[in-house]
């Protein structure tokens, strides 16, 4: 007869081959950070307000990419400093990365941290069916390519350069934003400042960690727009997001993704100036990067035990009456038997063993909708990475719908898409990804 001591040993004994294979993989995280220059050496058409070219550069803008393995599968965000993409440009890319390199497109987040003073890149897309005028020129397709063939070869990088690593998650909070729907005694809505209006101003934080502890890499996801500067600058600049990346990464010594949250609603404090100087774009160093390296400093203990898992859905939304849609977007629209004409708007979703759930669109998202959906979150940590795999538009919260101004000009979706998303996106968090289909 077995003692107590001894039945507990055999218990283990018969327990371990099956613990095993699964720690093993759990503690097999590894990660690597790639960050590389993009500036171009001649001018460019610049994206985020009327047609314009650049006369010069004030500050350099890169693609940073952070490549994350937990020894089943790979995962790849890429932060890149400029406006916007097409959901076609995209897709171009991610299946050169599946043919070339092996990488299913799902694990390929590509965000752009929409300053409003980077070259185009890549066709129109949507934003020609609401501001043809900006659009009679065609896009530098030379620009394109290396735009393109250098996330190809970070990538490439970055896989080569995976290395045991450890995962931290943490939360800050910064006032350099404000709401930008200036509302007039009249109900009438431009843009503007509105330090009465809803704004979300946490910095949602990862800290990836090298094995002996130091500092890898570092992922912000802030919800500002990267307006600083207006359409009169003419320098090509990561306004914003990028001097407080470059600030980050010179304090620290790693380098910093600066990922966009739900900013359709949101602007800088100081915001639309014509030059680097009257819009204080270096006081942003203060307001906004002290504030992320701080955060960085009080968030709890990393771990190397880290589980990735990738998934989507597609949410179908009707679309505005009477819009029309650009060739390159046929992957993103359909039209029902009875003539409804629908977006299909991609969602992705990234779990991070059971506490950390990240969301990701192509939209230009009012941060009420972001807001509920994190509060209705069973995670922890529920983050939402903005303009990431294209731009499909503007999406509002339902009741700024009737104080007019800009935003409501450049949505393609009809009313009650904000109701139609959250529940879409909160019954996910809560269902699938929580029981962890």
């Amino acid at each position: 007869m077995l003692n107590l001591k001894n039945r507990i040993r055999l218990f283990c004994l018969i327990l371990a081959p099956m613990l095993t294979p699964a720690l093993a993989h759990a503690q097999n995280f590894k990660a690597s950070v790639v960050k590389l220059d993009i500036t171009p050496d001649n001018p460019q058409q610049l994206l985020g307000y009327q047609a314009r070219k650049s006369t010069g550069v004030h500050d350099k803008i890169y693609h940073r990419i952070v490549a994350m393995d937990d020894g089943k599968s790979q995962f790849y965000i890429i932060s890149t400093d400029i406006c916007l993409i097409s959901p076609s440009q995209y897709d171009k890319l991610t299946t050169k990365l599946q043919k070339q390199l092996g990488i299913n497109p799902m694990n390929v987040w590509w965000s752009a941290t929409h300053t409003h003073s980077a070259p185009e890149v890549g066709p129109a897309g949507l934003p020609s069916v609401f501001l043809g005028d900006r659009y009679k020129h065609e896009f530098d397709a030379v620009y394109t390519d290396l735009v393109e063939q250098k996330i190809i070869d970070g990538i490439r990088d970055a896989k080569k350069n995976l290395a045991p690593a450890k995962l931290g998650m943490g939360w800050g909070h910064s006032n350099a934003n404000i709401n930008r729907r200036a509302r007039g005694i009249d109900g009438k809505t431009g843009l503007g400042m509105n330090p009465d209006g809803p704004v979300d101003r946490k910095i949602g934080m990862m800290r990836l960690e090298k094995a002996d502890g130091s500092l890898l890499a570092l992922i912000a996801n802030y919800a500002m727009h990267g307006t600083v500067m207006s359409g009169e600058n003419l320098l090509i600049s990561g306004d914003g997001p990028g001097i407080v990346s470059e600030y980050v990464e010179e304090k620290t010594g790693a380098p910093m993704l600066y990922i966009n949250g739900a900013a359709g609603n949101i602007a800088p404090i100081y915001s639309v100036y014509p030059s680097p100087g009257a819009g204080r774009l270096n006081q942003f160093k203060a307001m906004l990067g002290e504030k992320i390296i701080d955060a960085s400093k009080k968030m709890g203990p990393a771990t190397n035990i880290v589980n990735l898992k990738s998934s989507g859905t597609i949410v179908e939304i009707p679309r505005k009456e009477g819009l029309g849609w650009p060739a390159d977007l046929g992957n993103y629209t359909r039209t029902t038997k009875a003539g409804q004409n629908l977006v299909k708007l991609p969602i992705r979703f990234l779990k991070i063993n059971d506490d950390v759930a990240i969301w990701s669109a192509p939209l230009e998202l009012f941060c009420e909708i972001s807001n509920e959906v994190r509060d209705r979150s069973p995670f922890p940590y529920t983050f939402y990475f903005g303009y990431t795999n294209g731009w499909l538009g503007y999406l509002l919260a339902e009741e700024e719908l009737k104080y007019g101004g800009y935003e409501p000009t450049v949505t393609p979706y009809a009313p009650g898409a904000a109701k139609t998303l959250t529940e879409a996106v909160t019954n996910y968090l809560q269902g699938d990804m929580r029981s962890g289909h």
